[in-house]
């Protein structure tokens, strides 16, 4: 026998998700995507352990999670672009087999997911400095900054990367 919250979440489901899945739909215009996107939704409500009769305006607080969903995924969409394109552009012998390049867009993803609410000149600096293995002295010229700007926002961003590893 299902628990009472779960038991809950499935009558929400039932009333909320025909709409949410024509929000969403016609925010992404792909049926694919928005069925994904609205069981990510439900997904994450689930995980969250949300009761729903806490809710107090349900579709608003469906449409917020879906439209971060729908952030998340189009931001991993030009991760994954802006890598394949870099890759393109690399000699073949040295591109990465189908799963390296799964675990490096994954890793990319990750690192974005912990720079989140970074200046965008921290982040720069932070990626020059990981994935280019550029020199503070190098990344300094290049931005048209100190080294110990560089070396201030590399600080940032590290700390920032290891808050999001010690998030939950």
């Amino acid at each position: 026998m299902q628990s009472p919250p779960i038991r809950k979440l499935g009558f929400f489901f039932n009333d909320h998700h025909r709409w949410l899945l024509q929000h969403i739909q016609h925010r992404v215009r792909n049926h694919a995507d928005a069925e994904d996107t609205a069981a990510d939704t439900f997904c994450q409500m689930l995980a969250a352990r949300v009761d729903p009769d806490s809710i107090e305006q349900p579709r608003a607080y469906l449409s917020t999670i879906a439209r971060r969903l729908i952030f998340d995924r189009y931001r991993r969409s030009r991760l994954e672009t802006a890598y394949l394109e870099r890759l393109a552009a690399a000699p073949e012998a040295l591109a990465p087999s189908p799963e390296d390049q799964l675990q490096l867009i994954q890793a990319l993803v990750a690192i974005d997911r912990a720079l989140d609410g970074l200046p965008l000149i921290v982040k720069a600096t932070f990626l020059y400095s990981q994935l280019d293995g550029m020199s503070y002295v190098a990344i300094a010229r290049k931005l048209q900054l100190s080294e110990r700007t560089v070396s201030r926002y590399m600080k940032q961003a590290l700390r920032q990367c290891y808050l999001a590893e010690m998030a939950p």
